[in-house]
């Protein structure tokens, strides 16, 4: 199962010196194409679900890069192949919006089984900044605020391959 793992670039740096993403012992928090998600976006066509699934990825990096003052505006998601076993729903979450296709993948994920790590383009920065620092006031059901979050969904993420994570996370990029 292909699922989607929002971080940050200094996460990227640390997962890429670990040589896997999370912890043994703790749950990886990531997004999926999951039955809720594919209700919620009325298609059948995988590739659209699989990048609705890119997409919350990339959200929860917004909301991780609202706790990170220090980490570069740039959202950071890790696309990676795990076996089915290891992901699951978390029931609780099931009907809950903001839950839309985030799953636990159980223990840690070696960063070798990645596919893919899209981030944004330098030119997002300003849009990605204004939408971290926008996003609690849009939580709470603020228009403008919102319409700031939307914002940065405007830019697409790159796609590299794994192999460029070494020159992703090198000095220039906040990385170790």
């Amino acid at each position: 199962m292909r699922v989607y793992v929002p971080l940050t670039l200094p996460g990227l740096a640390e997962a890429y010196a670990a040589g896997e993403l999370g912890a043994p012992a703790q749950p990886l928090v990531a997004y999926a194409v999951t039955p809720a998600l594919r209700e919620w976006y009325l298609s059948d066509d995988l590739e659209e679900l699989e990048y609705a699934a890119l997409s919350r990825a990339a959200l929860a990096s917004l909301r991780l890069l609202a706790m990170d003052p220090g980490a570069p505006r740039r959202r950071t998601v890790v696309a990676v192949d795990v076996p089915d076993g290891a992901v699951s729903g978390d029931p609780d979450r099931g009907l809950d919006p903001a839950a839309l296709g985030e799953v636990r993948v159980s223990g840690a994920v070696p960063l070798a089984d990645a596919a893919a790590v899209h981030i944004d383009a330098d030119d997002a920065e300003a849009d990605v900044t204004a939408a971290a620092q926008a996003l609690g006031a849009a939580d709470t059901g603020d228009d403008d605020a919102q319409f700031v979050v939307d914002g940065a969904e405007d830019h697409e993420l790159l796609w590299f391959a794994t192999q460029e994570i070494p020159n992703l996370v090198g000095p220039g990029d906040g990385g170790s």
